[in-house]
């Protein structure tokens, strides 16, 4: 089942859900899933709509301008995705294999309708596990001095891999403002804590000084501002004041892997939109 995906939103208004839908109907589009919501705050709109288009009248350039003018007329802005044009992706890992081997294993199984183009990393570790899954991967070491350069070279993989879509594995490095600015919402970092508690390096030690009762991790894109971008998903576990570092350090990865995996599915099956700092996620 080949299907579209609108990603609506704008202004609230009447008339929105009836105009796009009654053009689906029209073209002979068979709605598969809809959901909607409402801000009152902001007085904004936003919609999730998917349909089949095996037998629609339009071919896929001429539902794209369509789309875009019917959404036009009713003030708002709009996302067209195709079911079989899947996203590339690319996996920037460090030294801690957890968050990596876990999507290796999603993506080789089929979880994930998307291709796995390649694994950038900044330590050798992991290049046996990598090619077991048929994956291209690139060691491409790290120093202060040299991390322009470095981010050069990803960037040259990423563009070679034509990837649209860049997942952080607990990938250590603070990318640059101008290598954020070329993925705008397509880099997916996974945070060990839970966000905004705890920002920045070990947050595991800093809530252990705090003697918190839950630790977390949340997933979240990129911004210039240091995990700071528009939150995706998270997860939290308990402690006590018995478990160390080192124990919240063992729990908390499970729930890391738990949540990266959430938010690259969302994002692979295009569920979130993006307003204003934060997201609007549609059912997964």
């Amino acid at each position: 089942m080949k299907t579209a995906t609108l990603l609506v939103k704008g202004p609230d208004r009447k008339g929105i859900i009836a105009t796009i839908t009654n053009w689906i109907y029209k073209n002979e589009g068979n709605i598969v899933y809809l959901d909607q919501h409402t801000d009152p705050f902001e007085k904004m709109f936003f919609m999730r709509v998917e349909f089949e288009i095996e037998e629609t009248r339009l071919d896929r350039k001429k539902l794209v301008d369509d789309a875009l003018k019917v959404c036009h007329e009713v003030g708002q802005e709009v996302q067209v995705y195709f079911s079989d044009e899947m996203k590339k992706v690319a996996i920037l890992a460090s030294k801690q294999p957890h968050c990596l081997f876990d999507l290796l294993h999603r993506f080789r199984s089929g979880e994930f309708k998307a291709e796995l183009k390649a694994v950038i990393s900044n330590h050798p570790d992991h290049e046996e596990t990598v090619k077991f899954h048929n994956i291209p991967y690139y060691y491409l070491p790290v120093t202060p001095e040299t991390k322009k350069e470095q981010e050069k070279q990803v960037i040259e993989v990423l563009k070679k891999h034509n990837v649209d879509t860049i997942v952080l594995a607990r990938y250590m490095q603070i990318l640059s403002p101008d290598f954020v600015k070329l993925y705008p919402n397509q880099i997916i970092n996974i945070h060990h804590s839970f966000l905004p508690a705890f920002v920045g390096a070990d947050p595991y030690y800093q809530a252990y000084k705090r003697g918190v009762k839950l630790i977390g991790a949340t997933a979240h894109y990129v911004t210039e501002e240091l995990d700071q971008g528009p939150i995706i998903a998270q997860g939290v576990i308990e402690v006590s004041h018995r478990d160390s570092v080192e124990q919240m350090r063992r729990k908390g990865k499970d729930i890391e892997v738990l949540v990266l995996a959430r938010a690259v599915k969302l994002h692979i099956e295009n569920k979130i939109i993006v307003h204003n700092g934060k997201t609007i996620v549609f059912s997964d």
